[in-house]
């Protein structure tokens, strides 16, 4: 590891870059996959870079529209996050869900490439995702096993601590912020024994809210994201639909 000139990212909106906007940039985002890329770019004078992530996309649409796209582009890195929002489906079979990733993970890797996949993140602190933990812990353990299995590059979400701080996510409190953004891009390098400039970033400990502020940041949160978030999956609807990847070829950074 530590050099590639073919990279291709697959997922949701974890690797599209949802958290992290850039209006230059297609669909107005940026993140850590596209720091990870200008990083790669920068020991290969040929690297070439995809992202076919969509965001709202549950692992099955991913594994159907994703995967035999990026094996046709031949890469010799493969990044890929997927069953994030299945998990947060009030039913869903993990065992199920992760024989099926189980079996992508094992296709992308006979084709040569380097594969990278990701643990949940450990939101057990969290008033609301932190219910969710049990089922998380399951995943996790699971995905492990399939890291183990295909030789995969396992970057271990679970066990970034510095996530506990909320200047690492989003308005929405799922999706990382930019700050999210460029720390993770720096732990899947580090990951993939990679060299980089991406500089690990201390954060000065703030003080503690108010009750009262904490109250109201809570119901604004519920009513501009939950409330909508909820509806959508009555409505069975996804934030993704109509999006198309932003980067669907191979194709130099610039």
């Amino acid at each position: 590891m530590g050099q590639f000139t073919r990279y291709v990212a697959l997922g949701d909106s974890f690797t599209e870059g949802v958290g992290d906007p850039d209006p230059a940039r297609a669909n107005g985002l940026r993140g850590w996959a596209d720091l990870v890329a200008e990083q790669l770019a920068a020991h290969s004078a040929d690297f070439t870079y995809a992202n076919l992530a969509v965001r709202g996309r549950l692992l099955g649409p991913i594994l159907d529209e994703q995967i035999e796209p990026a094996l046709a582009m031949n890469p010799d890195l493969v990044t890929i996050y997927a069953g994030g929002n299945d998990l947060m489906r009030p039913k869903v079979d993990v065992d199920a869900l992760v024989a099926r990733y189980d079996a992508a993970i094992g296709r992308l890797a006979r084709g040569g490439a380097t594969v990278a996949l990701w643990t949940a993140y450990d939101a057990g602190w969290s008033p609301v995702f932190g219910k969710l933990r049990g089922r998380l812990a399951i995943y996790n353990e699971l995905v492990r096993e399939v890291a183990d299995r295909h030789g995969a590059v396992l970057v271990d979400f679970w066990r970034f601590a510095e996530y506990e701080d909320y200047r690492m996510w989003d308005w929405d409190r799922l999706h990382m912020s930019p700050l999210g953004h460029r720390t993770m891009a720096a732990r899947v390098l580090d990951a993939l024994a990679v060299e980089h400039s991406l500089e690990p970033v201390v954060l000065e400990q703030q003080a503690p809210q108010a009750k009262a502020d904490v109250r109201r940041a809570d119901l604004m949160w519920a009513r501009d994201f939950l409330l909508p978030w909820i509806g959508r999956r009555l409505r069975g609807t996804s934030s993704g639909d109509g999006i198309a990847p932003r980067r669907p070829e191979l194709a130099p950074l610039g």
